[in-house]
């Protein structure tokens, strides 16, 4: 039996780690690999796109392909979902590093939370909210009309995410332990999670390196923790993240004309996958509220199957490939019988 060609190399890159997989013309995924984060305002561009060449190798591997040459690329359409392509200049760059290692013989590089937008959705219409490390927010719709944000942090006029919710629930529960600000468990229970007696030792420890910034990110779950035992501060900074989510979500509805349209939002990443009643509940309120017509629900679909979908429908393939590949993936979706708030 003849070697099966594929048809898109699909990529799916975040800060911590890159997933790649081969597609068949039909759907079939052929050969799937694995490699480390992608972060080129750190390495470079070049440098990152080796760590993406070594998942595309392990899935071409996988899927006993030999390495590209002129002419002969792994796929026809590579379909790139990367983590800090946050501008559009940064997406063309992007495609011009990809696009000349021969992968494929036609290249498209979206931001990460494109991926996720298009493995929750049925047809490439609707919205993403995507609250990690970080928080971000896009749409799109079946004419090729998007809707995102830059996503840079502060500077952009983003609030929250998991790094932001660690900083707001230190710097309260530092006041709260000096006197400048108001009472809060927070100052109690964000140093017993280190080990520590009070704010004031895990200050010093953050500042100093004893425990390294990199696991602030472990003081989430204790907020919300906190939150879900009353206390106000907490509960505010909750509220506050789930307010930020359902803003984003209207203004990228609102942006494509989909307010009165019956449209998924799709919500991803860490903090919202949680479900976090106190979070997600009103995030839900607030749609009803502001956006009635919106059905949200929480991806649980591997980002990777939105890279893949996404190429798909540039070479315009037919709906039953798209089944096969999300039945492959364990992720059958029916977005019209799906609960308005599941």
């Amino acid at each position: 039996m003849g070697l099966t060609l594929p048809s898109v190399l699909a990529i799916d890159a975040g800060n911590s780690k890159t997933d790649a997989s081969l597609i068949a013309a039909d759907g079939t995924v052929l050969g799937s690999g694995r490699s480390g984060g992608f972060q080129p305002p750190r390495s470079g561009v070049e440098a990152a796109v080796d760590v993406l060449g070594q998942a595309v190798s392990a899935a071409a591997e996988a899927a006993g392909l030999p390495a590209p040459g002129p002419g002969s690329p792994y796929a026809a359409q590579v379909s790139a979902c990367l983590a800090n392509a946050d501008l559009p200049v940064e997406e063309r760059r992007l495609t011009e590093a990809i696009g000349a290692r021969g992968w494929g013989a036609a290249t498209e590089v979206r931001n990460d939370t494109f991926a996720i937008l298009r493995a929750g959705v049925e047809e490439p219409c609707g919205v993403a909210v995507v609250c990690g490390a970080g928080v971000n927010c896009v749409g799109m719709t079946p004419d090729g009309r998007t809707a995102r944000f830059p996503a840079l942090g502060r500077i952009s006029g983003d609030w929250g995410g998991g790094g932001g919710l660690a900083d707001e629930a230190l710097w309260f529960a530092a006041r709260a332990e000096d006197g400048r600000g108001g009472p809060t468990e927070l100052a109690r229970a964000l140093p017993a999670h280190f080990g520590l007696a009070s704010m004031r030792e895990l200050i010093e420890a953050l500042h100093l390196g004893g425990i390294p910034g990199g696991r602030r990110h472990e003081l989430v779950p204790v907020l919300f923790a906190v939150a879900a035992g009353g206390d106000p501060v907490a509960v505010a900074l909750v509220h506050r993240q789930a307010d930020e989510v359902v803003t984003m979500a209207t203004v990228a509805l609102r942006r494509l004309e989909l307010l009165d349209r019956e449209v998924p939002v799709v919500l991803g990443g860490g903090v919202l996958t949680a479900r976090h009643p106190q979070l997600n509940d009103r995030v839900a309120e607030g749609l009803a509220e502001r956006a009635p017509l919106a059905r949200m629900h929480v991806i649980t679909a591997p980002p990777v199957l939105g890279s893949a979908l996404l190429g798909l429908d540039a070479l315009g393939a037919p709906p039953p490939a798209h089944a096969r590949l999300r039945a492959q993936f364990g992720a059958p979706l029916d977005a019209r019988s799906a609960a308005r708030f599941g």
